[in-house]
């Protein structure tokens, strides 16, 4: 036994409450080292009379390790524990505090979950698990109303640039909304639509107006009700880490110097504001000075932004918040930020872009869940960049999944591209079958996926700006059968809870190759998904459970036996079948 790589600490993802009664614990051990885990879980002040030998999982793998899990319920919402392991006629006790060949002999080193707290637990919102959503960089997607089009609005479909305009709105997504339920999508994600100076809305300029070239708040409330009667729910981009130069108070600070009331609302080194040696005297969003960071941890800056979040969830009846650059703000305002936006609506997401680990926004004071993004990196290498073969791919895929609660993972944000990124067929070098099987691994995998605007008919894009292209709308330029194929899998991801829910595992997943085989299972149903990320045809040979097996996009029956099954995949293709 490898003791030095075995490893358990109690909380964040490793022990955590699943619900009220339950708690997943988790214990990683080097990988193929270890035959069988048990948790030996009791409560603390009978633990004796209650000690449970609980079997434990092997929920993931990845290079290094196995992670092991076990679901323990416990009636009196408090629980100590330790970890037996086997390895062929070996036996080890792991506690807090050492390895040993026999059971721990008294409470003292025994891990705890002390006590579960409802309080305490990450409870994200339940419709976030079935959601689908579509992010929408509102400039480019329809122009609805051209009475509102700025003066330098140019002809729709022209090239992108940094600063210039094409008239997209609020009416044009009203217009559309019918193109949007034929696709399947339930979730609006909305890029900056407040009042600011530039096409992307990141520098704010009023927060509690809607921008004059979008519309009005007014229109924004029969918008969203408007969705809300579709069953579409709205998300709108919170930008709290920093303002823009035209924000009013700002706007003070600059004209005052010293003398504004304004002056603490900002990170300012030195005065008056200016622009010295290429940086700001003041802390910005990067180092651009139309961008500056705003104090959150002055009572006044977060009295305001709280009200901005308020108000927009009570007088217009949004149903969260993706929080820009959210890993540069203080923790605390966002925990009293989650205290207000609950409170208006429990069932309200909270969404912060982080692009690295997020453990410790997701602790159930401050987020529901985060962008993805190692999950999109992962899928991006494997089937757009081909830099890792199938073994590595799952390799980090069962790595994401260890490193959050099943909370976590179950409503995490799932993109493959965005107004941040070269879009997917782009990425996938305009190959639309290898882009099927990107989005088809997205469409099945736990967690909420986001659509970018335009990637179902075919829309390509490089590095911003070219990602901000506008909408297609003549239905001969848009790719229909890319269109299909999204519809068919939203379709059977919302018709199935076991593609949402269900636990999922690699079955096939080899160095040597760039064919998967991966489940989706829950206590009714089982779905088996097997791709060939190659140009190449392929065989797989795959164990399924014997009896009857359908596949869902057809009339097709296979019969199993009990013998590994040989499934022929064509280059770039996939193949379902479901129990």
């Amino acid at each position: 036994m490898k003791l030095e790589a075995i490893y358990h600490r109690p909380k964040l993802n490793w022990s955590y409450m699943y619900d009220e009664d339950t708690v997943h614990i988790r214990l990683r051990t080097k990988r193929n080292n270890i035959d069988s885990v048990n948790v030996m879980a009791g409560d603390k002040y009978e633990f004796q009379a209650t000690l449970t030998a609980i079997p434990m999982r092997i929920l993931a793998s990845d290079a290094l390790f196995d992670y092991w899990e076990a679901a323990v319920t416990t009636k009196n919402w408090r629980l100590q524990y330790y970890f037996q392991l086997k390895k062929g006629s070996k036996q080890i006790y792991m506690d807090e505090t050492e390895f040993s060949r026999k059971p721990p002999q008294n409470a003292i080193g025994i891990f705890e979950f002390p006590y579960l707290h409802a309080n305490d637990m990450l409870k994200p919102p339940q419709w976030v698990k079935d959601a689908v959503f579509y992010q929408i960089f509102l400039d480019r997607f329809a122009n609805g109303d051209k009475s509102n089009d700025p003066a330098s609005t140019e002809r729709w479909g022209g090239k992108p640039q940094q600063d210039n305009y094409f008239g997209g709105d609020l009416q044009g997504v009203i217009d559309h909304l019918d193109h949007l339920s034929s696709l399947g999508v339930n979730a609006i994600y909305f890029n900056p639509i407040f009042q600011a100076m530039t096409n992307h809305k990141y520098d704010t300029q009023d927060y509690m107006s809607i921008d004059q070239q979008f519309g009005t708040n007014e229109l924004m409330k029969v918008f969203v009700d408007a969705c809300h009667a579709r069953g579409i729910r709205v998300l709108l981009d919170a930008v709290f880490n920093h303002s823009g130069k035209t924000f009013a108070p700002f706007v003070d600070v600059l004209k005052k110097g010293e003398a504004s009331i304004y002056k603490d609302w900002f990170h300012v080194e030195e005065f008056p504001l200016q622009v010295k040696n290429g940086k700001p005297t003041y802390r910005a969003f990067a180092f651009e000075p139309h961008m500056p960071k705003l104090n959150t941890q002055n009572p006044e800056v977060k009295l305001y932004l709280l009200d901005v979040a308020r108000y927009w969830m009570e007088e217009i009846g949004i149903d969260g918040w993706r929080i820009d650059v959210a890993n540069e703000v203080d923790h605390q305002f966002f925990r009293d930020f989650r205290q207000v936006v609950k409170q208006v609506d429990e069932q309200a997401y909270i969404l912060g872009e982080i692009w690295h680990d997020s453990m410790m926004w997701l602790q159930g004071d401050q987020f529901d869940a985060v962008m993805n993004y190692p999950f999109t990196n992962a899928v991006l290498d494997f089937f757009a960049h081909r830099k890792i073969n199938a073994e590595q791919f799952s390799n980090r895929i069962s790595y994401q999944l260890s490193a959050y609660p099943l909370t976590v993972n179950e409503v995490a944000f799932n993109l493959l591209d965005s107004h941040d990124t070269p879009r997917l067929l782009t990425l996938c070098k305009e190959n639309k079958s290898i882009m099927k099987l990107a989005a088809l691994f997205q469409l099945t995998f736990l967690g909420a996926p986001c659509i970018y605007y335009g990637d179902e008919i075919g829309l390509t894009g490089g590095a911003d700006p070219d990602c901000r292209k506008c909408m297609e709308w003549e239905k001969p330029k848009q790719d229909q059968d890319l269109f299909a194929f999204y519809q068919e899998m939203i379709s059977l991801r919302k018709g199935h809870e076991a593609l949402r829910t269900g636990a999922f595992r690699f079955k096939h997943a080899r160095k040597g190759d760039n064919v998967i085989v991966y489940e989706r299972t829950n206590d009714s149903e089982c779905f088996i998904i097997m791709m060939n990320n190659s140009h190449k045809p392929g065989i797989v040979s795959v164990q399924l459970e014997r009896g009857q097996w359908s596949n869902p996009l057809s009339s097709d029956i296979m019969t199993v036996t009990g013998e590994a099954v040989q499934i022929d995949l064509p280059a770039y293709g996939y193949a379902i079948w479901k129990q």
